[in-house]
């Protein structure tokens, strides 16, 4: 038997985070499902229900494997690799995280060329936009259903502001992080070996541009990565209480929902001199960024 465990996420880790130290170690194995998971997804539940940080606390424990997908593909995937670990041939006694959402979500067919070693490794190019040249290109990160809002981004910065981006799926910040330091740790064990690059840095070496990162999570979930990201880097999340409101309400007014990443795009830009700095602040105002109740006809973006 295989254990599929499945909890509202924003309890998982806190009313049984004592019961998964114990079951890690006693080398338990098997699935924890975090349902309905982030910090806007579930409205109108009380602020209690949450989750904005659910995949910070299962970061501490180093048997607990988590990711955090936005597409069922990624998640076919990443169950197959854990019954893999898990129970193949060579078993590790780990646990798997897997946070799922309460949203209503288009599903994209997997992509005949799908990198599914990305999707394990914790991230993968989902889309990649042509280089504007002068400057004018970004990388957009996302998690879970912030792809969504990343993927809106990506649209009003080419459509409003002729600015390229390319989009990736980051289905594991916290894996992505812990094989970063791996890799430090044999460049201080061994400094004399042949260095090993991190899969996010040599990933982020192939493109150019500033990088924004968002989520359904607190900015610390995100900035786990950002020391080892070769490139400028700034993290956009849901940190604080709750907010009880539309889902696009709540979403602006954590500055996490396309729009507020656009504008926080079109500002690095503008700080490395790539752009007029009047650009990010007539997006600002275009897309009243400073007003939550932009949100609340459900139109987060343009003159609405």
């Amino acid at each position: 038997m295989v254990p599929f465990y499945v909890f509202y996420s924003m309890f998982g880790f806190q009313r049984t985070g004592d019961s998964i130290w114990a079951a890690t170690d006693q080398l338990t194995r098997g699935f924890m499902i975090g349902a309905t998971a982030g910090r806007t997804t579930l409205t109108g539940e009380g602020l209690q229900h949450a989750d904005g940080h659910s995949q910070m606390l299962a970061a501490t424990n180093p048997a607990v494997v988590s990711y955090d997908p936005a597409y069922g593909y990624e998640i076919a995937h990443i169950i197959r690799n854990g019954l893999d670990r898990m129970y193949g041939e060579t078993p590790e006694d780990i646990l798997y995280y897997i946070t799922v959402y309460n949203e209503p979500m288009e599903q994209p067919a997997e992509p005949e060329d799908v990198d599914v070693d990305g999707i394990l490794q914790g991230m993968h190019l989902v889309k990649a936009g042509e280089d504007a040249g002068e400057g004018k290109h970004v990388r957009l990160l996302a998690s879970g259903v912030g792809m969504l809002w990343a993927e809106e981004a990506r649209k009003l910065l080419l459509d409003d502001w002729g600015v390229t981006a390319d989009l990736w799926s980051v289905t594991s910040w916290t894996e992505l992080r812990r094989e970063a330091m791996d890799c430090d740790e044999d460049a201080f064990m061994d400094s004399d070996a042949e260095r090993r690059v991190p899969y996010v840095t040599r990933r982020l070496s192939e493109g150019n541009g500033p990088v924004i990162a968002t989520s359904d999570w607190m900015r610390q979930v995100q900035d786990q990565i950002a020391q080892w990201v070769p490139e400028d880097f700034y993290a956009l999340g849901a940190d604080g209480f709750g907010f009880a409101d539309t889902r696009a309400a709540a979403r602006r007014f954590f500055h996490i929902d396309g729009p507020s990443m656009a504008v926080k795009a079109l500002q690095m830009l503008a700080d490395r001199g790539e752009i007029d700095p009047s650009v990010p602040r007539e997006a600002f105002k275009k897309y009243r960024i400073d007003d939550v109740r932009a949100g609340k006809s459900g139109q987060a973006g343009g003159d609405a």
